[in-house]
């Protein structure tokens, strides 16, 4: 089945509206099979199911870090701090060395798990979807952790912001 193209318009008020929805911000990282550090931020990181325990993420299909990650079969999800907005626009911007300067070490599965994190999830690739424009990738989790010293970074109408619980 085919659809026609959403005026630009269209799409734009879809991006108003949803903005309205705060989204966590991850870092999907993954090394290559050459060892290359690959990485991007990503607002659509969720929980799938508990048993078995899946998490899925969308990329755009535009995206040049996708095929790099899904090379490696695995990767890790590194939810990010509420201080961390740089890394998170390192991430969401187009480059090769996105890791400069960063701290980090490997998972169980050797995808790169970003030092100061809120959480991580390490997962592996269980398959990857074309859905509308987008990529769907779902991982199946391996090894996961939190820092609850550590507040998520949130992203909301199109700006970086952080979570304070109400009395």
């Amino acid at each position: 089945m085919s659809h026609a193209p959403c005026p630009d318009d269209e799409r734009a008020r879809f991006r108003s509206v949803l903005g309205h929805y705060p989204t966590g911000v991850a870092v999907i990282t993954a090394l290559t099979p050459t060892g290359e550090p690959v990485g991007m931020t990503v607002g659509t990181f969720s929980s799938v199911s508990l048993q078995p325990a899946l998490v899925s993420f969308l990329a755009d299909h535009t995206s040049t870090s996708l095929p790099r990650i899904g090379s490696a079969a695995s990767f890790c999800v590194n939810v990010l701090a509420e201080d961390q907005q740089d890394m998170g626009r390192t991430f969401a911007a187009r480059g090769d060395d996105k890791f400069a300067g960063l701290g980090w070490s490997t998972t169980a599965t050797g995808s790169p798990r970003l030092d100061g994190v809120a959480a991580w999830v390490d997962c592996t690739i269980e398959y990857v979807h074309t859905t509308g424009d987008h990529l769907l990738v779902l991982g199946r989790v391996v090894d996961l952790r939190a820092d609850p010293q550590r507040r998520p970074l949130l992203f909301l109408r199109g700006g970086f912001g952080h979570f304070r619980p109400a009395a």
